[in-house]
């Protein structure tokens, strides 16, 4: 293995603890990291990024759960219902994205964290006025 080939899977290793780590601290999918992280520190493509995250997030998804479980913090059957959903909504999701440029899925990526940022920093009073002024 070449030095590089280290350093890269350093990387990639770093990228999936800190990811791990916000998954099992705030509940964020590790996507919010990992995509942009393997898109601009290792030059991952748009949609390889993110087929990449959606892949890993499943078992620290998983070993998250299983430790909120653990400690009466999981209502099982909104997991499950939110599952369900989820499936279908990935799915659908994943066969649209694949249809998009790489740029606009960039784009796309980069608007929603803008705006989940936007809508956790800001008052609800404040998003509203925007709201309407954006509404007119």
């Amino acid at each position: 293995m070449t030095p590089d080939q280290l350093l890269e899977l350093a990387e990639l290793v770093v990228i999936g603890l800190a990811a791990g780590f916000l998954a099992g601290l705030l509940g964020v999918g590790g996507g919010v990291l990992m995509v942009p992280a393997m898109v601009l520190l290792l030059g991952f493509d748009q949609h390889v990024a993110q087929g990449t995250s959606l892949l890993v997030i499943i078992p620290a998804a998983l070993s998250g759960s299983y430790t909120h479980y653990r400690n009466g913090r999981l209502v099982l059957r909104a997991a499950a219902f939110l599952a369900a959903g989820g499936v279908i909504g990935a799915v659908v999701g994943s066969v649209t994205a694949l249809t998009m440029e790489d740029e606009l899925l960039r784009r796309l990526f980069a608007g929603f964290l803008l705006i989940a940022g936007l809508r956790i920093v800001l008052p609800k009073d404040v998003l509203a006025r925007i709201t309407r002024r954006v509404g007119q």
